[in-house]
């Protein structure tokens, strides 16, 4: 299979192994319910389909009705709710009958803490980002109130960065290669054209504009620059 640039710097580059890193510390089983935060994003709209692959319940969230369709509909999750409807948190909590198992954590803020009054005994957490403290204010950032549900339930939360496994980069990479090139796996991409768009590719990260990979094209047949 030949990898396009754009590919090279999403699916099959940072963002998909941080995904594929994700799922291995999710540990999503036969089940056992995921939830997946961002779920229409990067690397959330992979980590489900492999999390989904290995046999669990997905639960996606993300930011409009239009995203959850694509999430539910397109990439084969269970279930998803819109993070922007008012009683998200009811929604969250009917799709998760029986509780959280694992937390694929792109969002973090206030997501992340209606997760965590969800978790299961043993729950494990992937924490891959946290978007809504990224741009805020450190003195308004959302507080964690849930944060000793980690102890009551005896739960994992564990951060990383991709860079730490570079390693592994061909191993993971090659696996994710055999799973786009059969189609198991589905993904998308924004590409915008020239350098002074770099700016408003960001913007459309933080607004939730954007379905799966944004990118910024430098020269229309040079190179392609990642943003997310």
């Amino acid at each position: 299979m030949r990898a396009s640039l754009e590919d090279l710097l999403g699916v099959l580059g940072p963002t998909g192994i941080t995904a594929w890193l994700a799922v291995e510390i999710a540990d999503p089983r036969p089940g056992r319910t995921v939830v997946v935060s961002a779920a229409a994003g990067a690397v959330g709209s992979i980590a489900g389909q492999l999390a989904k692959e290995r046999g669990a319940r997905v639960v996606g969230l993300a930011g409009g009705p239009d995203k959850c369709r694509y999430v539910v509909e397109e990439l084969g999750f269970d279930a998803c709710v819109d993070r922007r409807e008012p009683h998200w948190r009811d929604r969250l909590d009917e799709a998760t009958p029986d509780g959280v198992d694992a937390d694929i954590e792109n969002a973090g803020g206030e997501i992340l803490d209606h997760v965590l009054s969800r978790i299961n005994t043993g729950a494990r957490l992937a924490m891959c980002g946290m978007i809504a403290d990224y741009s805020a204010d450190p003195a308004q950032r959302h507080g964690i109130r849930n944060l000793v549900e980690l102890v009551e339930q005896r739960a994992t939360a564990r951060g990383f960065q991709v860079a730490d496994h570079v390693d592994r980069f061909d191993e993971i990479t090659g696996e994710l290669a055999v799973r786009l090139g059969d189609g198991r796996l589905r993904h998308e991409r924004v590409v915008l054209d020239g350098l002074e768009h770099a700016p408003e590719a960001l913007a459309r990260i933080f607004r939730g504009d954007s379905r799966g990979k944004v990118l910024v094209r430098v020269a229309p047949d040079d190179a392609t620059s990642g943003t997310d």
